[in-house]
């Protein structure tokens, strides 16, 4: 059974665009059958920033962390987990002031952990995360992809690429603030290209 592990960082739950999008996508490959879907809320988690102290307790052996220590490294262990059992990242992604939401940056904090995502050789860093695939929804009130404005897209891709998830594809709705007509057509197009990504 596939399993897909599905992100959603929008303030406004289910009713968001990029949510919208993503459980547009879900629902179709969930008709399936042979799909089991975990949904995680990251703007519901409200994870705090990461600190210095729950770095340190990464890198404490594990047999030699305090109780404090042991609870703070369970949250990115838990998380990491979750990654490592999905074979597809589904990420559902608003632009906030032409980022990503610090909601989703706090849980990718979690993620990038050297020697057990990523790790560090001669000739640079090598993700450890193998054999997945991510697919993004993106859903902004402007047009920006392939403009300056687009710093989620590199850096997304610049993301998971450093974990070992090299197999990305991203679904747009964009203009979504700039008149119901423009609006219409985005979410159609974006439409169009679920469909596409779900008869592959």
């Amino acid at each position: 059974m596939k399993k897909v592990l599905a992100i959603f960082s929008s303030l406004n739950g289910n009713q968001g665009n990029s949510s919208k999008l993503a459980n547009e996508y879900l629902s179709k490959i969930e008709n399936d059958g042979s799909v089991h879907i975990n949904r995680v809320d990251v703007a519901s988690l409200a994870l705090p920033h990461l600190t210095g102290e729950e770095m340190q307790a990464w890198m404490t052996e594990t047999s030699e962390r305090n109780e404090s220590q042991q609870a703070l490294a369970k949250v990115s262990d838990d998380i990491v987990e979750a990654v490592k059992a999905a074979d597809e990242i589904v990420l559902a992604v608003p632009m906030y002031n032409f980022g990503i939401p610090s909601s989703l940056k706090a849980y990718f904090d979690r993620i990038a952990r050297a020697g057990i995502t990523f790790k560090y050789t001669e000739t640079g860093p090598v993700g450890l995360l193998e054999n997945k695939s991510a697919t993004v929804f993106a859903a902004r009130g402007g047009v920006y992809a392939g403009s300056d404005f687009d710093t989620q897209t590199p850096y997304l891709k610049h993301f998971l690429n450093f974990v070992g998830i090299s197999d990305v594809k991203f679904v747009y709705a964009e203009g979504l603030n700039m008149g119901e007509e423009q609006a219409n057509k985005a979410f159609s197009e974006a439409s169009e290209k679920i469909i596409e990504l779900t008869n592959n």
